[in-house]
Parts: structure tokens; C-alpha cells; sequence
């Protein structure tokens, strides 16, 4: 029997398994599609992203809402599905393209997906990291462990800590492995995302503000000196302890 092997973790996989080589999970639950969509508040003038567009759960509901809708998808069984069912759709862009190599729009959008869990991480940084990205909101079906670990309030990665500089990340609710075929292994949830009206860190910064945060994250109880040291020569050092030293005593004697 000939194998195929998963495209990102080179997982053998038998010839008539399910499609699922990207570890994707087809949504078919018409009230959680119906609630994932209303989550997201999409307005007539919106261009939505999706990406993993699958059989098109997601995707043909979106077209009602969307005045444009970019779906993308690497499977060829997928796409000509897609195609043949939404011929009709003008207002719809299918792109045959591995999603990781896939360019967001450079106008402001939206995303809603369901998306492959063994690239959760790379699709968010595709999405939130670049310093040129368009995204204004959106609402990301995904591992629930990933969305706990994107929201919580203890940050040990560099990289969530960079997106929550520039959009709010919440996790709005868990959702049954049983509105998926196939059923995933790992519990799911839906994690919303919405651009801050002011980015906490400007945009020119981005580049020295992660460089900073991971020197930091090497050892999250050193003191913060620790994490400057490698930025900041001595004089400047004893400068920033002696501006914070008079921060502290003004803090404490308002």
C-alpha cells in the first residue's frame, strides 16, 4: 500500500485515511459555523482571509457578508471542490497555495479560519508579527492549548509578547472536537484578535523591543538589569537606575 506522508511532520499516512495531511479538521456544525461568523462581525465592505478553506464551511457563508473573501487552500481535492461549488460567487478569490508561503492582503482585512493546528504558530506570526500587516480583526479556530497559551496573563514567549503589543488577543469559548470530521485529538477554541487603536510599542522599535524581550525571557525572575545589559553600555545603566530610582520616589510621594 503506497503512503503519503504529512506535509509538515512527514507523518506516514495510509492511502484513504482522511484529508487531513496539514492536520486539518473540517468543520460541518451549522450552528458553531453560524456562531464562529457572528463572532467575527464581518460589514458589507470587509475583505475576509481565510485560510485552510477546506470544503468551503466557512467560506460560502462569508461570501453573504463579505463585499470580498480570499480563501486559501493547498489540496487539490479542496480546491476543485471549492471551485466547482462556488462558481457562482463572484465576490470570491480561491488561491492554491501552502498556506505558509501565502502574502496577506496589503489593504486592511479581516481573518476567519479554521486552521491547520500543526502550524498554529506560524500562521499567527503570518498574520500578527510582519511590521507591514493590514489585519484589523478576526476569529481563529484553533488548538485550545495554543489559544489558552496566546491569552494567558504569564508570557513566556517573545513572540505572543510582540502580537499583544499590537492586538488584543481573547479566548472566547471552547468548541466540541465533534463539530469537526475528522475529530481532532485535542480539544479546540476560538480565539478572537482586534488591532489596538494605539500599538504599544511604535513601529520603528519592534525590531530592538524583541530583541530586549528575549534576552529578558532567558530568565524571567533576573533582575531587569539583566536583560539590558547586553543593550546598554555601563553609563548608560547607572543612567537608567538613577531616572528609575526618581520615578519610584515621585510614584511614592503622589
Amino acid at each position: 500500500m503506497t503512503k503519503k506522508k504529512h506535509r509538515y511532520s512527514n507523518k506516514k499516512l495510509s492511502r484513504g485515511e482522511p484529508p487531513n495531511f496539514s492536520g486539518q479538521h473540517l468543520m460541518h456544525h451549522v450552528p458553531t459555523i453560524r456562531e464562529i461568523i457572528r463572532q467575527a462581525s464581518v460589514q458589507q465592505g470587509d475583505t475576509v482571509l481565510e485560510l485552510g478553506a477546506g470544503t468551503g464551511a466557512l467560506t460560502i457563508p462569508l461570501t453573504k457578508k463579505a463585499q470580498r473573501v480570499i480563501a486559501v487552500e493547498y489540496d487539490d481535492t479542496f480546491v476543485q471542490k471549492l471551485k466547482e461549488e462556488t462558481a457562482h460567487l463572484p465576490n470570491l478569490q480561491i488561491v492554491k497555495q501552502d498556506i505558509l508561503q501565502f502574502r496577506p492582503p496589503k489593504k486592511p482585512f479581516v481573518v476567519v479560519s479554521n486552521i491547520p493546528y500543526a502550524i498554529t504558530t506560524p500562521i499567527m506570526n503570518l498574520l500578527l508579527a510582519p511590521q507591514a500587516t493590514q489585519l484589523k480583526k478576526g476569529v481563529i479556530v484553533m488548538e485550545k492549548g495554543a489559544a489558552k497559551r496566546f491569552t494567558s496573563r504569564m508570557i513566556k514567549d517573545a513572540d505572543v509578547l510582540l502580537w499583544r503589543m499590537r492586538f488584543n488577543l481573547r479566548y472566547e469559548r471552547d468548541i466540541s472536537r465533534h463539530v469537526f470530521s475528522p475529530p481532532p485529538r485535542v480539544d479546540s477554541a476560538l480565539l478572537s484578535i482586534q488591532r489596538k487603536q494605539k500599538e504599544l510599542v511604535a513601529p520603528g522599535q519592534l525590531g530592538p523591543f524583541l530583541g530586549l524581550v528575549q534576552e529578558a525571557l532567558r530568565q524571567p525572575m533576573a533582575p531587569y538589569e539583566y536583560a539590558l545589559r547586553r543593550i546598554f553600555t555601563p553609563p548608560q545603566l547607572k543612567m537608567l537606575r538613577k531616572k528609575r530610582g526618581c520615578l519610584l520616589l515621585r510614584q511614592s510621594g503622589s
